[in-house]
């Protein structure tokens, strides 16, 4: 037998504190708590970012944490609406070319596979190739469907079982080899909304509905030509989300009698286990994708409501913590349309609304708690506003009564407000949307009485000056960066389509240029406009109220933790991607409301071992 010291490559130790980062295998001994410590294997979901869009009954394919898709689904329609996880979150893809619901898919993110689905017969039959970037339609199968197994990858998968049409149930198989499908032999057990994992010659079909209301926990095993009955599921299901090979799956979730189910089981080749760990919450209608154990996802389906919720399954060495956002005090007062900007220890909060009159109430957060400080010199809202808590610049915005947009511009240095040059025109729906600096901002778009605007100015410490049009006239929208190097995004337009927009421009310092969009249309939204071009956050907003983010990395931008309370017009403060603070704004009402946001963190499991 090998010594300890031979596997690892060291003795065991004694420290009087824990190793910073120990490796798989260490163990020591800590002087301080008189304990034999190591790293344990922790089994675990956290959770990530959630789809941009809430639904359920789609496909789910990828082969790993850091490179899934969701596609398809239903939300109040047939949806063929394609998303990309990255590992944290959730960007647009190219859509399908059929619209469908109850469809299954398998292979990886850039060749990927989806068959089947509702409507049957027209969706049925339908088969689609994803590359990574766009759809491409194939072979259709023999038989029409929806809710069936599938599995292997793009150019060799099955499929087997589903629903031929209401009250017809499938034992079907197909075999597809790239291009075209070819019947096999049938299940054993003929049922629809049935999940499969694995390859075409290793393959997994499980759960489902048997012919009849009743549930299946039936398992059935395909080598490429025949299927076996194996060990049963422990909890009947359908509607449920599966991952992983023939020898390692999970199964999540699912609709299990009397009503969803939470629970997760785990399938090593011959028998099913029930997981320790359970779902967030109990759902059915959900997609999953992986390896299984160790390494799997699941994301959306149905609870009370369509959800995008996506969580993470991990047998690991690692503490993973997901991304959230998390309670911090409250604003003295619960205002709307309020002015902000700052870092997440030293916000700024100014003016706003509770109706049915506008604010001159300044306050500004430290870290752990919100003091009230000098008045504005306006009773106003949605004014702009850039600049850290102690050098921040703020103009324009609206007074009322009478409905007047200013002009003013005010410098704070932390304790008094100043008179500043005006801006060349009066303008509200200002209040996401400063960038820069007090010495060097940027001041985009906005609205006056007549329009939305979509002109820029720049300011350079004594003086406004006209630049360049942006391509869309907006107001409300989400900015951040410098002002030679700024992002505006989302927010209110005139032209169609009018309302929530998803579009966004980079600006050099000269022009605007078009860039990836938004993967979900808002306006009343707030950002981390202390943030640069390529790593910042926008943050709720839309109509009606939005809970959920997103992040930007100079290219495009990716869903992250949703906020706890949804909310538009709401403030916030920060200076990138990870470091967030979201206060104030309109739910149902005017609230004070501040959340905080902590990026997903990765720390060692460290576990205290005995003898027992």
């Amino acid at each position: 037998m090998a010594a300890y010291k031979d596997l690892i490559g060291q003795k065991i130790t004694k420290v009087t504190s824990n190793p910073g980062e120990p490796k798989t295998g260490q163990m020591w001994y800590n002087s301080t708590d008189g304990k034999l410590k190591g790293i344990g294997v922790l089994e675990a979901f956290n959770s990530g970012g959630n789809l941009a869009t809430s639904r359920n009954v789609l496909a789910g394919f990828g082969n790993s944490q850091t490179a899934a898709v969701a596609a398809g689904g239903y939300t109040t329609t047939d949806v063929a609406l394609t998303e990309e996880y990255n590992g944290n979150g959730w960007v647009a893809g190219g859509n399908m070319n059929t619209a469908r619901r109850s469809t299954s898919g398998c292979g990886t993110l850039t060749a990927g596979l989806v068959c089947a689905g509702a409507p049957v017969p027209s969706g049925g039959v339908k088969t689609e190739e994803y590359d990574g970037t766009s759809w491409t339609n194939s072979g259709d199968l023999n038989t029409a469907r929806r809710d069936v197994a599938v599995g292997g990858i793009q150019t060799s998968a099955f499929c087997a079982g589903g629903e031929t049409g209401p009250g017809g149930f499938s034992n079907d198989t197909e075999n597809y080899n790239g291009s075209s499908w070819t019947s096999s032999n049938n299940l054993n057990e003929a049922r629809k909304n049935i999940v499969g994992s694995g390859t075409l010659t290793a393959g997994l079909a499980f759960g489902g509905v048997k012919s009849g209301p009743a549930k299946s926990n039936a398992t059935e095993e395909y080598d490429g030509t025949s299927w076996t009955t194996s060990g049963s599921m422990n909890t009947a299901r359908s509607e449920f989300g599966g991952a992983g090979i023939q020898t390692s799956t999970l199964a999540f979730g699912g609709e299990a009698a009397p009503g969803n189910t939470s629970a997760v089981e785990n399938y090593t080749g011959s028998t099913w286990a029930t997981n320790p760990n359970s779902l967030s919450s109990a759902r059915r209608g959900s997609a999953g994708t992986g390896t299984g154990i160790p390494s799997a996802i699941v994301f959306g389906g149905y609870t009370t409501t369509r959800v995008g919720t996506t969580e993470e399954y991990s047998k690991t060495t690692n503490v993973i913590t997901g991304a959230a956002w998390t309670s911090s005090p409250a604003m003295n007062t619960g205002r709307y349309s309020v002015s902000s900007t700052g870092t997440t220890t030293a916000a700024l909060a100014v003016g706003g609304q509770q109706a049915p009159g506008y604010y001159n109430k300044t306050e500004e957060y430290n870290g752990s708690s919100w003091s009230e400080v000098t008045n504005y010199p306006l009773s106003i809202s949605s004014a702009g506003s850039t600049g850290p808590q102690t050098a921040a610049l703020l103009f324009g915005g609206n007074t009322h009564p009478p409905s007047v947009d200013r002009t003013e511009t005010f410098t704070y240095d932390g304790s008094s407000f100043s008179s500043a040059p005006a801006l060349p025109a009066g303008r509200r729906g200002l209040n996401s949307t400063g960038l820069g600096t007090q010495t060097a901002a940027l001041q985009t778009g906005g609205q006056t009485p007549s329009n939305t605007q979509n002109n820029s100015a720049e300011y350079d410490g004594s003086s406004w000056t006209a630049g360049n049009n942006m391509n869309t006239a907006r107001y409300n929208h989400g900015g951040f960066g410098t002002q030679t190097a700024a992002a505006v995004a989302g927010g209110s337009g005139v032209a169609p389509p009018y309302g929530p927009q998803t579009n966004v421009e980079e600006y050099d310092g000269t022009s605007f240029t078009s860039v990836n969009p938004l993967n979900t249309a808002r306006d009343a939204t707030a950002s981390t406009n202390l943030g640069t071009q390529t790593d910042s956050m926008i943050i709720g907003g839309g109509q009606p109220s939005l809970a959920n983010c997103e992040t930007y990395d100079g290219t495009t931008f990716i869903t992250t933790a949703s906020l706890s309370t949804a909310r538009q017009q709401l403030g916030a403060s920060g200076n990138s991607s990870t470091s967030a603070l979201a206060f104030g704004g309109y739910s149902t009402t005017q609230v004070g409301v501040s959340e905080e946001f902590t990026p997903e963190t990765t720390s060692a499991n460290i576990t205290d071992f005995t003898t027992s």
